[in-house]
């Protein structure tokens, strides 16, 4: 199941698209606003067919895309991944109607999709949301509440939103709605981040909905926002991962070109082995990442706590080694616009976004002891048919003695 080594197509293919970022990507990305939707960029990942991928590639595939753009642009890779964040329930666990409404503008890079989960009081926890569904009396319902720091909020042209149906009932009572940013009653601020990316929150005031625009089963929207996470969640990974390795790429060209105390920096001992400790921690951090992915293609049962372990490993990891590559550049790596400037800036927010690290620590621990009680309660169940295996053939041999 894992994936140790890519293909040579593989490699080929992520070479390609490190190219097509630095080349195409990256101009459209220094011209876009910051805190805003770039259409232009949404637009040109459509016509070098990336978002169209995103419906037909597997968890590996999404995350070599991810990894690959976020080396040479992080703008791009962002932009492409929040269509597959907001298109991914449409495309899952949509009708034939919504799919066709919907998928052909976000796969050209026409239509901007949105993934509306957290609140302001419920981030990470996402069974205790409170966006309320209201029985319309019409057979639908009306929305009221907010959601915030939503990724291309307030922006979007659709948007995959969980709100509450059953009140008092957990995970177990929430429905998943596509919601288009039109809908009467839906309005929205920009919110100004660290890192200026299009996040904004939304405000629900008696916006209708109906069956129609329910995705998957009524109070099982729960389900299919953590089907989306569990596929998502190895592909911020990779973003994390992309961002370490062109932090150590240029790590590397800056230490063994910089004089330094009579030699080279890469000829200090101590800068020497913080380098081979970033380079270490990068290929852990990526081969977590390919299992994980390769586990959810493969459709194991463990893609939960791989998925949590990948994020949390790949997050922490891109987190430790910017830091380290800003250590050894100095004040230099510190100025605005500065490679290591814009990615230690851009890799805080991963540990947040899409559970917390702490969050992921916990669905790691939740599932190991989840295999613990599973493995016991087999264990006691063959116990005790070969006890009864054990006395039946005891009472035929008693019988025919």
């Amino acid at each position: 199941m894992p994936a140790f080594s890519l293909e040579p197509e593989q490699t080929a293919w992520c070479a390609e698209l490190r190219a097509l970022a630095a080349d195409r990507l990256r101009p459209l990305a220094d011209r876009g606003e910051p805190g805003h939707v770039n259409r232009p960029l949404v637009a040109a990942l459509g016509d070098l067919g990336l978002t169209a991928r995103l419906f037909t590639s597997g968890a590996l595939d999404l995350c070599l895309m991810r990894e690959s753009l976020a080396q040479e642009c992080t703008e791009a890779e962002t932009a492409l991944a929040l269509q597959g964040l907001g298109a991914h329930p449409v495309h899952a666990h949509g009708t034939p109607a919504q799919r066709e409404r919907w998928l052909p503008g976000v796969a050209r890079g026409r239509s901007v999709a949105a993934f509306a989960l957290s609140e302001p009081g419920a981030g990470s926890d996402a069974a205790a949301l409170r966006l309320a569904a209201e029985p319309d009396g019409a057979g639908g319902w009306t929305l009221t509440g907010e959601k915030c720091w939503i990724s291309n909020a307030p922006e979007a042209d659709l948007y995959t939103v969980f709100a509450r149906t059953t009140p008092g009932a957990g995970a177990r009572g929430i429905t998943a709605f596509l919601v288009p940013a039109d809908r009467p009653g839906l309005t929205g601020t920009s919110l100004d981040m660290l890192s200026p990316h299009p996040i904004g929150a939304l405000r629900f005031d008696a916006v209708p909905v109906t069956r129609a625009d329910v995705l998957g089963p009524v109070d099982g929207g729960f389900r299919v926002a953590m089907d989306t996470l569990n596929l998502f969640r190895p592909s911020v990974g990779a973003f994390a991962v992309g961002m370490a390795q062109a932090a150590l790429d240029a790590t590397l060209a800056h230490t063994a070109a910089r004089d330094a105390f009579g030699g080279k920096l890469a000829d200090l001992q101590s800068v020497a082995h913080q380098v081979a400790e970033m380079a270490l921690r990068t290929e852990a951090a990526r081969l977590m990442v390919h299992a994980a992915a390769c586990a959810y293609d493969a459709g194991a049962p463990d893609v939960p706590r791989r998925a949590a372990m990948a994020k949390l490993l790949a997050t922490e990891t891109a987190q430790f080694v910017i830091d380290t590559a800003v250590q050894l550049h100095g004040a230099s790596a510190l100025r605005r616009g500065h490679l290591l400037e814009h990615l230690y800036r851009e890799v805080r927010a991963p540990r947040i976004y899409e559970g917390a690290s702490e969050v992921q620590r916990g669905i790691i621990a939740k599932e190991l002891y989840r295999e613990v009680r599973e493995a016991r309660e087999i264990r006691e169940i063959r116990e005790v048919r070969e006890a009864g295996e054990v006395a039946n053939a005891r009472q035929r041999t008693e019988g025919g003695a």
